[in-house]
């Protein structure tokens, strides 16, 4: 009897479950162990033990060989940047969650491809639950996106967005955006865990039946994660981060999930009046076009993903009016700056640095956050501090370490390749870079102290302005750079 009391009294207990990754238990949490989030364990009801019966199958099981792969053939969206990170394009049931910070372009995007696949005569479906139909429209309108297989509605109720795909059958499915809408079945507000679990989930298994590729939108929280359970990022096939500065014209689509394709892929796009363009060379926007070389820029070669860009690293330093000089970045990483900034001083031996405001930044908006950029973060904070230019057409390549090592960096010969492509002649870069493209002079350098003497010897501000621009700098071991 005491046993039976006893097992009655644990089928009756309490159950807890995560509403982050649905991770249960029979215990109350603070934090989750699978997810290691605080304060997402609730209880949600008792457990019960169920055994399910074998039921009827969909569809016989065959070895793999005798499945026929033509069904998953990727078919283009018509946007070049968006099929390379895709890995050619969308895979007909395949689900795809595209997540990005307010007013970066998603809906534009999104609404240019649902143009060009129903310029394709594939009826596309565009449902949007942020705006009125009239304003969808009038964005139309304005990027050039009307075509007569291309159906738009509103909706924020989910068994009605189910209805549209039962009217119109479309091909392609394309919602604005899966915070907003919500199942009348399912309690709490739309955006709740609940309900971005429910609607996805629906949404996902309505692609696979009908074999109907679908472009979600997601929202992002204030940390830049993708809003919602994390659950959902496991649900969808492809998962795409949309990235940029509102006050610059370039964005990124970069690849965080790919089911289909490989996760190192970006596609440049560049915003602007009359929608969004794809960029097939997107490196002129990170440079400064300058007829004579100027004091604290340096140029580097990053990769995004795969796709080496050449940038600019500009960087200013002045004398400070306060105790404590400032240390203001714009697209580096403060604390990589700051490290360039210990390593010059100790390593160098450039002692001007610690008492003076410095100020740095890269050119077009885009982020330089691999080490392969601390040489050039280096070279340009030298340069200011000497207040003389370092010679034309250099890109320099590497990363420093605390000791003063420039140290290796993955895929040398694709960024000399593209920095010869671009017309630049000299380059900074580690011992053994392999491979040099013809035409380009390369400068080995082994730590900070061989790469700073890159940089002519001084010539007195006071001399320069008496002799004017064509005043000569000085000599470098990289020798005369021709325009």
């Amino acid at each position: 009897m005491a046993a039976r009391t006893a097992r009655s009294s644990a089928k009756d207990r309490p159950s807890y479950r995560c509403t982050e990754c649905g991770w249960t238990t029979v215990k109350w949490l603070g934090r989750c162990p699978e997810c290691q989030a605080w304060g997402t364990v609730e209880e949600f009801g008792t457990p019960a033990v169920r055994t399910t019966a074998p039921g009827r199958v969909s569809t016989a099981a065959l070895p793999i060989g005798q499945v026929d792969g033509r069904q998953a053939t990727a078919r283009s969206t018509g946007v070049d940047e968006l099929d390379r990170v895709l890995g050619g394009g969308l895979v007909p049931g395949a689900v795809v969650l595209i997540a990005g910070e307010p007013g970066v372009g998603k809906s534009t995007l999104l609404l240019d491809v649902a143009a060009k696949a129903a310029s394709e005569e594939h009826r596309t479906l565009y449902v949007t639950g942020e705006e009125s139909a009239s304003q969808v429209r009038l964005r139309a309108d304005r990027i050039g996106a009307i075509d007569d297989h291309l159906y738009l509605a509103a909706e924020t109720d989910l068994a009605a967005v189910l209805g549209h795909l039962d009217s119109v059958k479309p091909s392609l499915l394309v919602l604005d955006s899966v915070q907003t809408v919500a199942s009348p079945e399912i309690d709490g507000a739309p955006g709740g865990m609940a309900q971005v679990r429910e609607v996805a989930g629906a949404l996902i298994r309505a692609s696979k039946e009908r074999g109907m590729a679908t472009l979600l939108v997601g929202h992002v929280t204030k940390d830049g994660a993708i809003a919602g359970p994390r659950l959902l990022e496991h649900l969808v096939d492809v998962v795409l981060s949309f990235e940029g500065d509102r006050h610059a014209r370039l964005r990124l689509v970069r690849g965080v999930k790919n089911r289909y394709g490989a996760t190192d892929e970006v596609g440049c796009f560049e915003l602007h009046d009359e929608g969004i363009t794809g960029l097939a060379d997107p490196s002129g926007l990170f440079l400064t076009r300058r007829a004579e070389p100027v004091p604290g820029t340096c140029l580097t070669v990053t990769l995004e993903g795969r796709r080496p860009l050449v940038a600019e690293v500009q960087a200013l330093t002045v004398d400070s009016q306060i105790p404590s000089p400032r240390r203001t970045t714009s697209g580096l990483e403060t604390s990589r700056v700051s490290m360039m900034l210990a390593v010059l001083e100790q390593r160098g031996r450039i002692s001007a640095l610690g008492k003076r405001d410095i100020y740095s930044a890269t050119v077009g908006g885009v982020k330089l956050s691999e080490p392969a950029a601390d040489l050039a973060v280096a070279l340009a904070l030298a340069s200011a501090a000497s207040d003389t230019p370092l010679p034309k057409n250099l890109v320099a390549i590497g990363e420093v370490g605390l000791a003063g090592e420039v140290r290796r960096v993955t895929g040398v010969q694709r960024r000399l390749a593209e920095a010869a492509r671009l017309g630049f002649t000299h380059a900074l870069v580690p011992s053994d870079p392999g491979k040099v493209p013809s035409g380009m002079r390369v400068l080995e350098v082994a730590d900070i102290g061989e790469a700073l003497r890159v940089l002519p010897k001084r010539v007195p501000r006071e001399n320069r302005r008496r002799a004017g621009s064509d005043a000569p700098a000085g000599e470098s071991p990289v020798g005369p750079v021709q325009a």
